[in-house]
């Protein structure tokens, strides 16, 4: 019955399918109430008022329950994801799952049916978790639809609460610049947030907002199935600009003594209430069935049905590597930028090659500017929206396409984390590269130093960091980290960098070398200290190891490019030194030569470390005057070998 309509292919709801989504509704508003009474958190006022729409989305869209990764299919992006029981509720009526699962394992330890959405669930798309990160994640996929030419619809359904958030804003002036109109986004305007009227909470005008913005807005009755459907048939046969529902609904519908209550937006109706309250839906107590089956082998078993299922990475042409010459005049950004237009010029014949470039209006600093102009199509300008930039390139990067973002670290890494760790959440493939970083930044100050990129993104459990030395070592990065599945963050400074090179002035990373991931590289070779570094700092590693030669001070130079994930081998090589000293281009606390302290005590492999870095915030000035001040210049590390020898 109701894969025939899906898709809002129909002028009118039939009566039929009217009278089989109200019935659903009782059932799933009992649903909600014992999943969230059971679990004894949860929020239960705002996906009953949801519910509706719900039930709209997941029965008539064109999704499909047995194929739910097929590529043309509909995207349902829940930005409100607190409002997951009415989520889990109809997509069980939708028969993507059973319905005891989702009540039984709601918020149990180890059950995929979290409380706010996750992937694992299956016809779940994003995990949103926080509030305001959903439009931007159906900007993500609206582009997806345009570059892969299909004609699925993504809807994004919101919270009014969260519509405070200023990401929404940034979000919905990008759809609109982009005239995504196969986005459309809905809001469950119950009028009520956790702290009480939404009005009062703070002011909103939200027709008026979106309308400024270029939106189109059709307001309704988010509980009345002909307007719902009929909002719905509209935004399905737009071709002119986003729409967005604004649904009037009614917190806790259904249950006299819940309707247009706050306190039910983040409570559970308590255990001696909840007869009654599912009497009114014409349902009986049965909570100690869902009691007894509520144990930790119960949440295993779940675990083990619903497995996290994310798309093949696509295949990518690396292209021929741009080698530098010893005295090539380069810097890390712009071979990245060289690097970016060789693989899409590889992959130009390829029509299931999806690429876009995201840029914040910094495309000539970060040198992404050549990549623009040559496929200006697939690469987005999005104005200083840094937030709403990283979540569409997360969204856009878990299809099947390459998502990049190239930025300034300080914005990229430090504004954006929770941005970051939701794509890691999501098992995203963002390949983040971010120029000026470190205090190689120079002049613009201590706000643009960014000095924490490691140890941010370390704080996550799948990011992977990459600090080039040179041009030709990030040329081969590059690559690497386009053709690779997973999130990648490529850091690079802003400064022209010497061509590292061998001992007969042969480029090091030149042409016959093979980039390894997680591989440290042995630059020079010597004996008792090992000095240790990477990225910006190599060049002046370089300098002390020759003023230590001439004093006569043999030591050994290695290169990690790779901070997070150390290899056994090499760490043990490292502890065979009487002394290890690391410098690098960030905060000595979280950085690099912490990682290697943490590997070597954990592995056993023990041997004296001195750390040298950023000890405190920089300040305004040359490079190399501030690299002296921190004590990170070459002199300053002869200094400190010195002392140990």
């Amino acid at each position: 019955m109701f894969e025939q309509a899906r898709g809002f292919t129909e002028e009118k709801l039939s009566d039929e399918i009217k009278k089989s989504l109200t019935a659903s509704a009782r059932i799933c508003r009992g649903n909600i109430i014992k999943m969230t009474t059971l679990a004894m958190s949860g929020h239960p006022g705002g996906s009953m008022s949801s519910l509706d729409i719900y039930l709209m989305l997941y029965m008539l869209t064109n999704i499909d329950s047995k194929n739910v990764r097929k590529d043309d299919r509909d995207r349902v992006i829940i930005s409100h994801s607190h409002t997951s029981p009415g989520a889990y509720t109809s997509l069980a009526t939708a028969g993507f799952f059973d319905i005891d699962d989702a009540i039984a394992g709601f918020r149990l330890a180890g059950s995929p049916f979290e409380g706010h959405v996750e992937r694992s669930v299956p016809g779940i798309e994003w995990g949103t978790g926080n509030l305001g990160q959903g439009l931007a994640v159906g900007i993500g996929k609206a582009l997806y639809a345009r570059m892969s030419d299909q004609n699925f619809q993504t809807y994004v359904f919101m919270g009014d609460g969260e519509l405070q958030k200023g990401q929404i804003g940034e979000s919905r002036r990008i759809a609109s610049k982009y005239k995504l109109s196969k986005l459309t986004a809905i809001v469950d305007y119950n009028k009520l947030q956790i702290s009480g009227d939404i009005s009062e909470v703070l002011h909103q005008n939200i027709a008026q907002e979106w309308k400024a913005d270029g939106w189109q807005v059709i307001e309704i009755d988010g509980h009345d199935y002909d307007q719902i459907y009929n909002a719905f048939y509209k935004a399905n046969h737009n071709n002119d600009a986003p729409i967005l529902i604004l649904a009037n609904t009614v917190m806790g519908k259904g249950v006299s003594f819940m309707e247009d209550k706050h306190g039910f937006h983040g409570a559970p109706v308590k255990p001696d209430q909840l007869t009654d309250a599912l009497a009114e839906l014409g349902m009986e107590n049965d909570l100690e069935k869902y009691q007894q089956m509520r144990t930790p082998e119960f949440a295993q078993q779940l675990a083990k049905k619903y497995p996290l299922k994310i798309s093949d990475y696509p295949q990518v042409n690396k292209g021929e590597n741009i080698n530098y010459a010893a005295d090539a005049k380069s810097d890390n950004r712009s071979a990245f930028g060289n690097a970016l237009v060789s693989v899409a010029d590889a992959n130009v014949s390829n029509k299931d090659f999806h690429i876009g470039v995201f840029d914040c209006d910094l495309a000539g600093s970060v040198k992404t500017a050549g990549f623009a102009k040559k496929y200006s199509e697939n690469f987005f300008q999005f104005g200083i929206t840094e937030h709403s930039t990283a979540t569409s390139v997360g969204s856009l990067s878990a299809e099947n396409a390459i998502g990049i973002w190239a930025d300034f670290g300080m914005f990229a890494v430090a504004e954006t984390y929770n941005q970051a760790r939701l794509s890691d959440i999501n098992h995203a493939n963002v390949k983040l590269f971010c120029t000026h970083c470190g205090i190689n930044v120079g002049e613009d100050g201590m706000t643009h130093q960014s000095i924490d990129y490691f140890g941010l993104l370390n704080s996550t459990f799948g990011w992977k960091v990459i600090t080039p030395a040179d041009p030709n070592q990030t040329d081969k990065i590059v690559r690497h980290a386009l053709a690779t599945q997973g999130n990648f963050a490529v850091i690079m400074g802003r400064s022209v960098l010497p061509i590292i090179t061998n001992a007969d002035g042969t480029p090091y990373f030149g042409e016959g070398y093979e980039y390894r991931y997680g591989r440290m590289e042995q630059i020079r070779s010597g004996e008792k200290v090992a000095l240790v570094t990477s990225g910006n700092m190599l060049f002046a590693a370089m300098e002390a190891y020759d003023k230590l030669k001439a004093d006569g001070v043999n030591i050994s130079l290695y290169s990690i490019s790779d901070w997070s994930d150390l290899d056994a081998d090499d760490i043990m090589k490292l502890s065979t030194y009487a002394n290890v000293v690391t410098i690098e281009d960030h905060n000595i606390k979280t950085g690099l030569g912490t990682a290697i302290g943490d590997a070597m005590i954990t592995s056993g492999n023990v041997t004296s470390m001195t750390k040298l870095g950023v000890k405190h915030f920089g300040s305004s000035g040359k490079p190399a005057e501030l690299y002296k001040m921190l004590g990170m210049d070459a002199d300053s590390i002869v200094g400190t070998i010195k002392e140990l020898s």
